[in-house]
């Protein structure tokens, strides 16, 4: 029973966060946003019994993408002064 009550939270957050990175204007609030998309979900799959398929999503959705998001816009603002 308190595991699909979690199961339900979880569900919530994700689409909170899923509509904050979606409609925020801030890119880097939008960024995190997506990347605790990705956390969350891997904790609900871990509640599902699927152990790999979590930390497959911690370690590419979760961490590796998100590196990569503020990795590409550091560079986007980087090459924007420079042609400022």
């Amino acid at each position: 029973m308190i595991i699909k009550i979690i199961a339900i939270v979880l569900a919530l957050a994700i689409l909170l966060m899923a509509f904050i990175a979606v409609y925020n204007k801030k890119l880097v609030v939008a960024i995190v946003a997506a990347g605790v998309v990705s956390l969350f979900a891997s904790v609900l799959y871990l509640l599902l019994s699927a152990p790999d398929v979590a930390m497959t999503e911690a370690a590419i959705g979760s961490g590796l993408s998100t590196i990569i998001f503020f990795y590409v816009l550091n560079k986007i603002r980087k090459n924007r002064k420079d042609h400022a």
